[in-house]
């Protein structure tokens, strides 16, 4: 995919992402997610947060140098602080990216399309609402993830193993990595190479043995 399909995926998940969340009801927005630790509307949030240029960056800095813990432990700190506002900003934010280019500093629109593919199965599953994912996006998202590889980036994402297998798609031309064979749906092999447990029951193949469920 070039930047230009990369963008319409982008805008096309946001706005059915913004559309299922204007449809929950309050105590949804208060049931946890697929990501750990996470409730709905913390991912709803941290959604919002995809497009913090030099400025706001260079603002959060000293908070960020003085929280404690890892990427993942500020990343969860800043969408709870978010999470306060409205629930109409929320959605309203959401809405407001499609057709934005722009995306946080330092990061690529790869990484915009990881967030509002895998944060919107963490939305949708736990709530049985249906969130259909265009597999070529799918597998443009995990072909960048692989090539993450143990770097930094890496860190952001539970491990479980799939990145010792090689993946397999099974709806579409598409397969990466290396190992013993995994094989399933594009967005079953996405949210697991994310560290997202619910959907390894939709994979199989013997590099299942090397995945810690």
């Amino acid at each position: 995919m070039n930047n230009d399909d990369i963008w319409a995926a982008i805008d096309d998940h946001r706005s059915r992402t913004a559309d299922l969340l204007e449809a929950l009801r309050d105590d949804e927005w208060r049931r946890a997610s697929l990501c750990d630790g996470w409730t709905i509307r913390d991912v709803a949030a941290h959604l919002t947060l995809q497009q913090i240029r030099l400025r706001q960056a260079l603002t959060m800095l000293p908070l960020v140098v003085r929280h404690p813990g890892g990427p993942n432990s500020v990343i969860h700190w800043s969408a709870k602080r978010k999470a306060q506002v409205p629930t109409r900003q929320l959605t309203g934010e959401i809405r407001a990216m499609v057709g934005s280019r722009a995306h946080n500093i330092g990061l690529t629109p790869r990484e915009a399309l990881i967030d509002i593919l895998v944060h919107g199965q963490d939305i949708a599953l736990p709530l049985d609402r249906t969130l259909p994912m265009s597999p070529e996006a799918a597998a443009e998202a995990a072909g960048h993830m692989l090539a993450y590889g143990t770097g930094w980036r890496s860190k952001v994402f539970q491990q479980n193993g799939l990145r010792g297998a090689t993946l397999r798609a099974t709806d579409i031309d598409w397969s990466g990595g290396t190992g013993p064979e995994v094989r399933g749906p594009m967005w079953a092999l996405l949210l697991s190479l994310a560290g997202r447990r619910a959907a390894l029951g939709e994979l199989s193949g013997d590099g299942m043995t090397l995945v810690s469920r």
